[in-house]
This record gives structure tokens, sequence and C-alpha cells, in this order.
């Protein structure tokens, strides 16, 4: 597969690309800065596009069969850019992947997406765009799958995680982890049409992804 990485420079995005490197997929990590070429080709991306997610994405996903949506404004941002990015970006995307014929689309959710009013007051506007994005997806056309980590870190990923279409305990997961299981995600085809929260936990990535996807 062709597959783009939409948030490439991100830190789960970074993660991929450099799983991806040792894969038979051709990785074309997709960053609003050219600056950023370089470094990710070291990370060993195959191809780098320079595109913003809140305008035209139609060249970066030519010949492409699959995008991963990873991007994120980040947590330092406030509600005015989170909806412009993890939400209305990831609309825009949505769309465009749509119109160029990209079958399989992926996108980094979050767990309390669907229950925005469970979480902390602070964090409300961000579960809410991710819901938005996520319901977008869910009526578009496209081969979807929706990964909802739980609370993100910058640990070592172990390799060993947990996933379910819904955990009532909001725990953590490494970022490396996370990329991990969205390539898992990927390679396996019956993930299409299916969501599922995400955390660390005791089973190898490939063995709780082919047993989720049964």
């Amino acid at each position: 597969m062709k597959i783009l990485i939409a948030g490439a420079n991100g830190k789960i995005g970074r993660h991929l690309v450099r799983g991806l490197a040792n894969s038979e997929h051709i990785c074309r990590a997709m960053v609003r800065d050219p600056a950023q070429e370089w470094e990710l080709r070291q990370l060993g991306a195959d191809e780098v596009v320079v595109a913003d997610l809140e305008g035209d994405c139609r060249a970066a996903l030519i010949t492409c069969d699959a995008v991963v949506f990873t991007a994120g404004s980040g947590p330092h941002t406030g509600p005015e850019k989170t909806v412009d990015v993890d939400q209305n970006g990831a609309i825009n995307l949505i769309d465009q992947a749509q119109d160029m014929g990209v079958e399989r689309f992926v996108i980094v959710s979050s767990m309390r997406a669907d229950e925005p009013d469970s979480g902390p007051e602070k964090m409300r506007h961000y579960f809410i765009a991710k819901q938005n994005a996520d319901n977008h997806l869910r009526a578009s056309k496209l081969a979807y799958t929706i990964v909802r980590p739980g609370k993100l870190t910058e640990d070592d990923g172990t390799g060993q995680v947990r996933l379910a279409e819904r955990f009532e305990d909001f725990g953590e997961i490494p970022r490396q982890d996370v990329a991990a299981v969205l390539q898992a995600v990927l390679e396996n085809p019956a993930t299409a049409g299916r969501e599922f929260d995400l955390l660390s936990g005791d089973q190898p990535v490939a063995d709780a992804v082919t047993a989720f996807a049964r």
C-alpha cells in the first residue's frame, strides 16, 4: 500500500514513519513545513509532501491507498485551533480522500470522544472536535477504522496493549504503541468499519488487533 500519514511530524506520526520504514508499504509523509522534509526522510519516509490540512490536499493524496490521520493541535493550543485541526482538518482530509478515490482511512481519535461530557471540562472542546470528525468519517464511504487511545505518554512502547469497543477505565498508552497498532490495523482488512478504545495491556499488538477483528 501507499500510505499517507497526516501529521507525520507529530509524535505518533514519527513513530509510524519509523515502523513503516521496515515494511513493504510506501510511506508518504505529509507536513506543513518544507523544513521538516530532511528529518522525516531520515526517519524512513519514502516520500514527503507539503500540504495544509485546512487547504487543498489533493496532490498529497494522488495514488494513495490509505490515509492515517495522526495530526493534532497539541495540548497547549486553545479551543479554536483544536477545532481547526482535530475537527475541520480531519473533515477536510476525509472529504478529499473520498474524492481522490482513497479506499482506507484510519483516524486517531480519543477515548471519551463519544461522550464529551464525561471528560474534564478543560478537555471538553477536544473531545467534541474528535467526536465531530469521527462522525463525519462514519458517514463517509471510506473503509474506516477509528482508534481511540487513552492518555498518551512519552514512555517507550512495550508492544503490549488491550483494546475493546469500550473501556470504562481511562488509562494510559505510549504513543509508540499507538503507532504500532495503527500499522497493524492498516495490515488487517478485517478492521475496516470498526472502532475501539486502546490502552496499555498484556497482549502483543498483532494478536490484540487480530483477536478484535474476528
